[in-house]
């Protein structure tokens, strides 16, 4: 299979994604009111890891393009928790890419005590043989959040999926914590963000 060619327009969604992200953040930003972006990052999956899904999911190579839907992906990193609705909300009126599907692991975390909203979408982009729709999948979650996942990711990779009790009960208190910090920070908000317009201003 030639990687490099299957997995070119994946790259091209990516950056196009934290083009038009970023553009929506700096026009909040002109705006000066606060934004509800803290940072974006994108990435296309690996050769290794698209092959140990495929492998796992029992998906055939002909049908990887159809079947694993987070080739490409997006990460939105908020402050605050109702900021991620605030992004939904936007990214929901947008007229450059259809929202496939919608996954709110906030209002419902994963029994891992993961949290994030989740949006899969087609996205059409121009390619030397013409036109071409892309599944590419976009997170948006909190900073706590962030930490979070990123640390739980790190540990399944590290334990192949089957992480020991004892750390998955910490994991969970972990998450639970993170939550709380969240919930504190929400009920700061108005004086942080002042605290940022002041800080800026200087």
């Amino acid at each position: 299979m030639n990687w490099e060619a299957i997995l070119a327009p994946y790259s091209q969604v990516v950056e196009e994604l934290k083009v038009k992200l970023k553009g929506m953040r700096a026009q909040f930003e002109y705006e000066t009111r606060h934004s509800p972006i803290e940072f974006i990052v994108g990435r296309v999956k690996p050769v290794q890891s698209i092959l140990e899904k495929a492998e796992k999911r029992k998906i055939p190579l002909n049908r990887i393009e159809q079947d694993i839907q987070d080739i490409a992906g997006i990460r939105v990193v908020c402050q605050f928790v109702d900021d991620i609705y605030t992004v939904v909300e936007m990214l929901r009126s947008r007229k450059d890419f259809t929202i496939v599907e919608e996954k709110d692991y906030i209002a419902n975390e994963k029994e891992s005590g993961y949290r994030s909203f989740h949006m899969l979408i087609e996205y059409p982009v121009e390619t030397i043989h013409g036109n071409k729709v892309i599944m590419a999948e976009i997170q948006i979650r909190t900073l706590a959040m962030n930490f979070w996942a990123t640390n739980e990711h790190s540990l399944n990779y590290k334990y192949k999926g089957r992480i020991p009790e004892d750390i998955k009960l910490r994991l969970q208190l972990a998450a639970e914590a993170a939550f709380k910090l969240d919930e504190e920070m929400s009920k700061i908000k108005t004086e942080i963000q002042e605290a940022r317009r002041i800080f800026h201003r200087k």
